[in-house]
């Protein structure tokens, strides 16, 4: 049985950066494409990315969105999209967080 899921941003100024990129230049709008089917599939399959490790979950996810599981979805040209899963009542809800290159990821994460 599939559970009904579902994505969502973290805040207000995570969605209105997203739909911005929609309107942007032409890497930005790329971005927005690959963006929009990374979130396709996460509401298809929310477990599709890769779980980050509890131990090096950056503070700051935890502090600002109360978050208790992150997970990783690699998008091309070492972009990175970042989400928390949360369940509510029989509803997966896929929490966007945030999106990086590959340089700010792993600064983000201190690699």
């Amino acid at each position: 049985m599939k559970l009904p899921s579902t994505t969502r941003f973290a805040d207000d100024k995570i969605k209105e950066a997203f739909y911005k990129l929609e309107s942007g230049d032409d890497s930005e709008r790329e971005l927005f494409k690959l963006l929009n089917q990374a979130i396709d599939n996460i509401e298809e399959n929310a477990f599709c990315g890769i779980q980050v490790p509890k131990r090096i979950i950056p503070d700051v996810y935890i502090k600002k969105y109360g978050i208790k599981n992150l997970w990783k979805y690699d998008l091309p040209r070492g972009w990175r999209l970042v989400y928390s899963i949360v369940n509510e009542n029989v509803v997966v809800v896929s929490i966007v967080l945030e999106w990086f290159n590959h340089k700010d990821y792993e600064k983000r994460f201190k690699y």
